[in-house]
């Protein structure tokens, strides 16, 4: 799916006003030193900021493309997520059979439960939000007790498909298939929290933002025989871009898919 939104200036104003009010900043004051001290000023040439420039690019499109896979690997699990739950619920209707209906709507209705629980522990909200309206008293009881909310709602499907073993209502090639269902759910749910607490370090953005900051410097020195009221828009247009693109891929790193239904 491509979508064709229009994206508003005020929204990307918004993303990097706080940067662009330093940068403007920045560019203001070294404008002021650069013509107050020119006289005891080297000449700058323009290959020192353009090779500060060629190297925030290759910073940015390193983590632009970073970010892109974190983002890519995010929504396939969640597709897997959503495939080996619709198996599942097929499985049991399958396997079970239509005499015990009730059996396999509990069984459904936890699994959903169970989509909605991952999905509010990923985000650090409440596990345990709005899942009364699929869940039993008992299976609430259950999971309050447990520290992962989720991988106690996969315990106890993996212990009713175990009781339908037992009660003789599925076979042993079938029980199998179900539990192997659950493995890849289990398996799934792993690696959504191992993309959830695996974050860029902070001194990455920080050694970033420098170099940007030190590019406008090293520009506004390289343009000081530019009028100031044609160089500092330039400085700002300039830095703008690359302090786009780098929220664009620190908020693409951040998304999370929403959850299945």
């Amino acid at each position: 799916m491509i979508l064709d939104n229009k994206v508003p200036l005020a929204y990307i104003f918004k993303e990097i006003r706080r940067d662009l009010i330093f940068i403007l900043a920045v560019g203001v004051v070294f404008n002021f030193l650069t013509n107050l001290f020119s006289a005891h000023l080297p000449e700058m040439p323009l290959n020192v900021p353009t090779f500060l420039g060629t190297a925030i690019s290759i910073l940015l499109s390193f983590k632009m493309s970073q970010s892109y896979d974190r983002w890519w690997e995010g929504r396939k699990v969640w597709g897997a997520i959503v495939n080996d739950s619709r198996s599942f619920v097929l499985q049991l209707q399958n396997f079970v059979g239509s005499n015990h209906n009730v059996t396999i709507e509990r069984i459904a209705l936890r699994q959903i439960a169970w989509c909605y629980a991952l999905g509010q522990s990923l985000r650090g909200l409440d596990p345990l939000d709005n899942l009364e309206q699929y869940l039993s008293r008992h299976d609430m009881d259950v999971i309050r007790r447990h520290a992962n909310k989720p991988l106690a709602l996969l315990q106890l499907n993996a212990s009713e498909i175990r009781n339908l073993k037992t009660n003789n209502q599925i076979d042993s090639i079938q029980q199998t298939q179900l539990d192997q269902t659950c493995v890849r759910l289990c398996d799934s749910m792993g690696k959504a929290e191992r993309i959830n607490s695996t974050v860029f370090p902070a001194t990455y953005r920080l050694f970033l933002h420098f170099a940007i900051y030190l590019f406008v410097i090293t520009l506004s020195i390289a343009l000081r025989n530019i009028e100031p009221i044609f160089e500092i828009p330039l400085l700002v247009l300039i830095s703008s871009v690359f302090l786009l693109l780098e929220k664009n891929s620190l908020s693409l790193a951040r998304s999370i898919p929403k959850p299945a239904k």
